[in-house]
């Protein structure tokens, strides 16, 4: 069993179609793709139709919805935040024209039907993470925040697209104690033992013109490694293994 693990098309499809073609070299079982397979540059309606109608022996997309998805849905009045305040003041009124005009209602439905994230064996596979889809995760990251998120996630791996980053940071508690206060008063603590965990930052399949990342990842027996894929004028493949 082995997984390929994508985020970031960002509406890239000729970033994807090269991801694709690497990833048939490396006998995958499963694909997941972590958010923000659209964007304001690229084809957005020919990436969403790419990932509805895989091709014969190619394997079948599981998706769940990132941080442009959700400003989509913020754009069409489909979430509860309304009129993507968000997206406003990052790109401004050109960019919420350019993120209205390149997805369709359609394309609108489709999306918000898939995922919010994968729970798999000891795995979470999501955008950001269960705090919310906005929650970027890096190396940089406070090691109790990212203990924080594992615990939350109730996973050993927790897997995340949001900051567009491979990496990989080790968490390993050794003593970790919640409580839990209610109207009846203090709850006997919680604990949650010294097993390694950890935070993988899954890379970004279009946000650099020219170069993809993405990741793979045996369940089995914990093997990760970082893909590259070089398109357009420089193509070429690497990987980086742990």
């Amino acid at each position: 069993m082995k997984w390929a693990i994508l985020s970031g098309i960002e509406g890239n499809l000729t970033a994807y179609e090269a991801v694709l073609k690497d990833i048939r070299r490396q006998s995958v079982s499963d694909l997941y793709i972590l958010g923000d397979v659209i964007g304001l540059e690229g084809e957005n309606e020919a990436v969403i139709q790419r990932l509805q109608s895989p091709r014969p022996g190619e394997l079948v997309p599981q998706v769940c919805v990132g941080w442009w998805e959700e400003q989509c849905f913020s754009l069409h009045g489909v979430s509860g935040l309304q009129n993507a305040p968000e997206l406003m003041e990052k790109y401004g009124g050109d960019g919420v024209k350019t993120l209205w005009e390149s997805v369709s209602r359609e394309s609108v439905r489709w999306l918000r039907s898939q995922h919010f994230g994968f729970h798999e064996l000891d795995c979470l596979l999501i955008h950001g993470s269960t705090v919310s889809y906005a929650d970027e995760l890096t190396p940089d990251t406070p090691a109790i925040q990212l203990c924080d998120r594992l615990i939350r996630a109730d996973a050993n791996y927790l897997f995340c697209g949001r900051s567009g980053l491979t990496f990989e940071c080790w968490v390993t508690p050794v003593e970790l104690r919640s409580t839990v206060t209610t109207l009846d008063g203090v709850q006997d603590p919680q604990g949650y033992g010294k097993t390694p965990r950890q935070v993988v930052g899954v890379g970004s399949v279009g946000r650099i013109p020219g170069k993809s990342t993405y990741t793979l990842f045996s369940p089995e027996n914990g093997q990760l490694s970082f893909r590259t894929v070089n398109y357009g004028k420089t193509k070429g493949f690497g990987a980086t293994k742990r």
